[in-house]
């Protein structure tokens, strides 16, 4: 669903609107300039650490990057590489761990700044520890934004706005945290598969 807003498919019926406007009335460039996207599979290229967070955006500048960095929780690990942000992150970043290459993506987007983000099961192949390093990341990043999250782990999206449950292609839940808890529905299931605990 979430490939429609960028544009990655259009709309065979309805609308899309952002701001009240229809998204194919925009251009494609001007669109994905507005939206940050991070996703389950890093793409990094075979180029410093420095290139690959600045490719969010091209004119920004040493103290910006590093800023961003910080705020990514990765300002740490890239200055305990020898060459730093020099750092040549080898092919889809072979010489980073799992949770390495997030944050440099996260440290990409929160450098681009766009107003929509989209987080398409960021932290799904993470191991624990690498997991709540991401998560605050994450949280940094979701800052000021309209995000939209695509999660199985249900930690990542506990505090939104609107969670929508969807079961084979079909929006069955609609609600908060707590209201879909309390239904005692899809959601509820999920929840307790993962979580153990009696409640909210």
């Amino acid at each position: 669903m979430v490939n429609l807003i960028p544009r990655f498919y259009d709309v065979t019926e309805g609308t899309i609107r952002i701001d009240g406007h229809d998204i194919r009335d925009i251009s494609i460039a001007s669109l994905r300039s507005q939206i940050g996207i991070v996703t389950q599979d890093p793409i990094l290229f075979n180029d410093t650490i420095r290139n690959n967070i600045a490719y969010g955006n091209l004119g920004a500048s040493e103290d910006e990057i590093t800023d961003a960095a910080k705020a990514a929780y990765a300002y740490n690990f890239i200055n305990g590489f020898r060459d730093r942000f020099d750092t040549i992150v080898g092919e889809r970043g072979l010489r980073l761990s799992g949770g390495e290459k997030q944050r440099i993506c996260i440290a990409r987007a929160l450098l681009k700044n766009a107003p929509i983000l989209i987080l398409d099961e960021a932290t799904s192949s993470l191991d624990t520890e690498s997991e709540k390093a991401v998560q605050k990341a994450l949280e940094n990043l979701m800052k000021g934004r309209t995000t939209f999250v695509i999660a199985h782990r249900l930690s990542t999206i506990r505090h939104a706005d609107r969670i929508i449950v969807i079961v084979n292609g079909m929006v069955v839940e609609e609600g908060k945290h707590a209201r879909l808890y309390a239904l005692n529905g899809e959601y509820r299931k999920l929840h307790d598969l993962q979580f153990d605990e009696n409640g909210p």
